[in-house]
């Protein structure tokens, strides 16, 4: 079967679709897909505060029901899950019907989950709006990054990285004034208005959303290699480089998500949690500080790695960067205990580990096409979800072995055997899957 000619990265600027509909022959200018990209950042940031918000209502839930923070935190597990594991049918929706449809689901779901939290007077009712969230989360994230791989075939791991870049720094700009809403009017208002206001934003700008062509730019860049066909899911499933990736991808985000649960705890038993730390004027506790730069190198690291990976390979970024979470890691054991350098060290550490979620989703449209890439792309996502089970486990290592030493080697071990996978295993066998999917039937 041979592939039809698609548009070359040095031709004409696109004939990009008005509507919903596949193959359409109107044009569109360049500026429009870049269009489509600003809108699912925008959708992306609006459900960013659904996970890097929820902390800060963990405590006021606790002090008005008296629930533990265990039995609370069960909510945020259910989140997770709900919105990783379930992206693979959303991703499969957005391929059938676009991504419109599903971003309007999605919106509607995401102000729900927080509507019900707001009124939620028992665990089982905290649980179900998680759950209703989480899914809605996931169908917004699953649709945004498919769409965006659809659209930047030529710049898929800028475009990818762009647009996890809301949802990684989404937070940033709505987290003071949901902090003052929970202080001033209760966390059931903030709930509220925020579930409300976030949800209405996302489902207004899916009316805007519309379906990538068949077949437009391929990337210009020698390094980056791209099928000479699309896979559908079930072929995905049956491919040894899918497995590969998907192995890499827990691996590294166990890691990561580790530091991130465990940043505090960690900053405690090194007794420098509220330790004042002065970086070029600026002076906060030790882990303020580190948490700070966690939300800003944690958005700026994907589309920075997405566009490296879009000039060198991809692969070749991923030894780089999971190379250098090996270090960071390390570092963080050894030299941590003096607050600047954990400080510093930590920002390594989240920027050598946000970028996953470019590269992967990048690298399984590379190699299976963009027919597909919402649902291929979001199999893989449910690493995530598997990566977070494994997370608890770092706590039972550190009580086991009474310090955070087995930890830190672990992580950076699994980080440093992802990075050799990525250039001696995934490299050679996606070159030769990519070399069979252009031998012509």
């Amino acid at each position: 079967m041979t592939r039809p000619t698609s548009t070359t990265a040095g031709s004409n600027p696109a004939m990009y679709p008005p509507s919903e509909t596949y193959g359409a022959t109107a044009t569109r200018s360049e500026a429009y897909r870049w269009g489509q990209l600003l809108i699912g950042i925008v959708c992306m940031a609006m459900i960013a505060n659904l996970q890097y918000g929820w902390t800060l209502f963990v405590n006021p839930i606790a002090d008005k029901h008296g629930w533990s923070r265990a039995a609370i935190q069960v909510a945020f597990t259910i989140f997770v899950l709900t919105e990783t594991w379930l992206v693979p049918i959303e991703g499969y929706l957005v391929d059938r019907f676009g991504p419109r449809p599903v971003v309007l689901v999605g919106g509607v779901l995401c102000g729900l989950g927080w509507v019900l939290n707001s009124v939620a007077d028992s665990l089982p009712l905290l649980y179900i709006a998680a759950a209703v969230g989480g899914i809605g989360a996931g169908a917004v994230y699953g649709t945004c990054v498919g769409n965006a791989l659809k659209w930047f075939p030529d710049r898929r791991g800028l475009a990818a990285g762009m647009t996890a870049a809301g949802f990684g720094a989404g937070s940033a700009l709505t987290i003071i004034p949901i902090s003052a809403m929970i202080k001033s009017s209760g966390y059931e208002s903030a709930f509220l208005y925020f579930g409300i206001g976030q949800g209405l934003i996302v489902f207004l700008l899916a009316w805007m959303l519309t379906r990538a062509p068949n077949h437009s730019k391929a990337s210009n860049s020698r390094n980056v290699q791209q099928a000479g066909r699309d896979y559908a899911p079930s072929e995905v499933l049956r491919s040894h480089v899918f497995w590969v990736m998907y192995a890499m991808f827990v691996m590294v985000a166990a890691g990561g998500l580790m530091a991130t649960a465990q940043l505090a705890p960690i900053a405690k038993d090194f007794k420098i949690m509220d330790v004042p730390v002065n970086i070029m004027g600026l002076v906060l506790p030790a882990l303020t500080f580190a948490l700070a730069i966690d939300r800003v190198l944690n958005g700026l690291t994907r589309p920075f790695f997405g566009w490296v990976s879009d000039k060198i390979g991809r692969e070749q970024t991923m030894f780089i960067a999971f190379a250098m979470e090996s270090v960071g890691i390390l570092m963080l054991y050894h030299y941590g205990q003096n607050p600047i350098l954990f400080v510093i060290l930590t920002g390594i550490v989240f920027f050598a580990w946000g970028e996953i979620y470019s590269l992967f989703p990048s690298t399984c449209a590379d190699t299976f096409g963009s027919k597909y890439a919402a649902s291929n792309a979001g199999m893989l996502y449910t690493a995530k979800g598997t990566a977070s089970l494994l997370v608890p486990l770092s706590s039972v290592l550190a009580a086991a072995t009474g310090s955070w030493q087995a930890v830190f080697i672990v992580a950076s071990a699994v980080n440093a055997l992802a990075a050799l996978m990525a250039w001696f295993v995934l490299r050679p066998m996606r070159r030769k899957h990519i070399e069979a999917s252009r031998v012509v039937e």
